[in-house]
């Protein structure tokens, strides 16, 4: 009974440090996505004012896709 119980704590043990690496994994990812979706508006940003200087006409991102 008492090797059971061992190998249970042991268990729940390793559990418990898979969730907390999973967790600080998570988080980590977390704030690359949100660094990376920052960067990203950024460019769209850059691109579109870049654009305008350069044409004068619609951004590109602004404009509907020729199948519509």
């Amino acid at each position: 009974m008492e090797d059971r119980l061992n190998r249970t704590e042991e268990e729940v043990a390793h559990l418990r440090r898979a969730v907390d690496d999973l967790s600080d994994m998570v988080a980590r990812q977390t704030r690359e996505i949100d660094l990376l979706t920052r960067r990203v508006a950024m460019l769209l940003e850059r691109a579109a004012e870049a654009e305008a200087e350069g044409g004068g006409t619609v951004p590109l991102a602004d404009q509907k896709p020729p199948h519509w």
